[in-house]
């Protein structure tokens, strides 16, 4: 499809019994967007249009098929095809680039995992009983089946969340005024980009990142040892839903909250034990009733349905659970335009 076909398509919507047909077929786009960033068509295609033979030479395909795959990407707007049959980028796929700053390749990758498509299906049933379908499938709780049987599946989660985080931890930096406080701690934090900006903002600040052993491994290099920040810094592995060995003045807890809600409340309970009155603990969230993308954040919140039996968070559900776990909540403002912030304190 050239560029000028594409915009005529675009001005003619189809029916609806088509469109259902689209979207029945909605697979076929997350497996073609998942095949263009393992392939690094991205990547290969610079900035002028290139021909698909010199394209399928760089990333190692038949040019065919790969024309096949081209084509149908840019009915999606990502890519495009030119009068000459030579396809060039669209702002959306450059996204797909490793080296873009706003690159979510490692989003897309983590969205269309093999274990996802085991998943999809089972959908009526998790609506059915409200629970994850994962156990059933992998006879395993979701975090554990990926460290032990799907290492592969948990570096693309991993290097996914580092992206989310690092794309965000400057705005919940700027956000914050910690100027009161000595110590914060990062619970969950991934690799801790979230802690690592916080502690350049605040040079006299400790910081403590505390996630999994497999995640804490690969923390910032800022933060391990040699690092800028290593001399304020403590590392500790652990599962914040089993205790925080923690001691701070303010606690991040930033979406992580999107287990199920016993998993939840048990975190929330060990950071209020860990911290004591007065402690200040900030969770930050995507929510599914304030965000410019309805339709990715409903589909991310079924599919925490799936995996975790948990839940993407409307502003009332996140209220509800803080409030549940015996916080007060001093303050809720948004962080950017998908994130918000829930500053809340441990009452004496």
């Amino acid at each position: 499809m050239t560029t000028v076909q594409t915009a005529q398509t675009a001005q003619t919507a189809p029916p609806p019994s088509m469109r259902l047909r689209e979207l029945a077929f909605g697979a076929a786009c997350a497996a073609a967007l998942r095949a263009a960033a393992r392939l690094g068509v991205a990547d290969a295609l610079g900035d002028s249009p290139t021909a698909v033979e010199d394209l399928a030479a760089a990333v190692k395909t038949e040019p065919k098929p790969l024309r096949r795959l081209l084509r149908a990407l840019t009915c999606y707007g990502l890519f495009t095809e030119q009068p000459d049959g030579a396809f060039a980028h669209t702002d959306m796929s450059r996204l797909l680039r490793e080296d873009d700053p706003g690159s979510l390749r490692n989003i897309v990758l983590w969205c269309t995992e093999p274990w996802t498509w085991a998943a999809w299906p089972k959908l009526d049933e998790a609506v059915r009983t409200g629970h994850n379908v994962i156990e059933d499938l992998f006879g395993k709780e979701f975090f554990v089946y990926l460290n032990e049987d799907a290492p592969e599946s948990a570096d693309v989660f991993n290097r996914a969340m580092t992206t989310s985080s690092k794309q965000s931890a400057q705005d919940v930096a700027e956000l914050l005024d910690l100027s009161g406080a000595d110590s914060v701690a990062d619970i969950g934090g991934g690799q801790g980009h979230v802690v690592a900006s916080l502690l350049e903002k605040y040079p006299s600040m400790r910081g403590t990142l505390m996630d999994l052993p497999r995640v804490v491994d690969n923390a910032d290099p800022r933060l391990r040892e040699g690092g800028s920040l290593a001399s304020r810094t403590s590392i500790v592995p652990g599962d914040c839903r089993e205790a925080v060995p923690v001691c701070a003045d303010v606690y991040i807890i930033k979406n992580i909250l999107e287990w199920d809600d016993e998993s939840t409340a048990r975190c929330l309970r060990n950071v209020m034990r860990a911290g004591g009155p007065k402690a200040r603990v900030v969770v930050i969230e995507n929510l599914v009733d304030d965000t410019p993308s309805m339709r990715f954040s409903t589909a991310m919140d079924l599919l925490l349905l799936l995996n975790v039996g948990g839940a993407k968070h409307t502003t009332d559900s996140m209220v509800r659970r803080l409030e549940a776990a015996g916080l007060v909540i001093d303050d809720i403002s948004p962080v950017n335009p998908f994130l918000h912030a829930f500053d809340c304190t441990v009452p004496a």
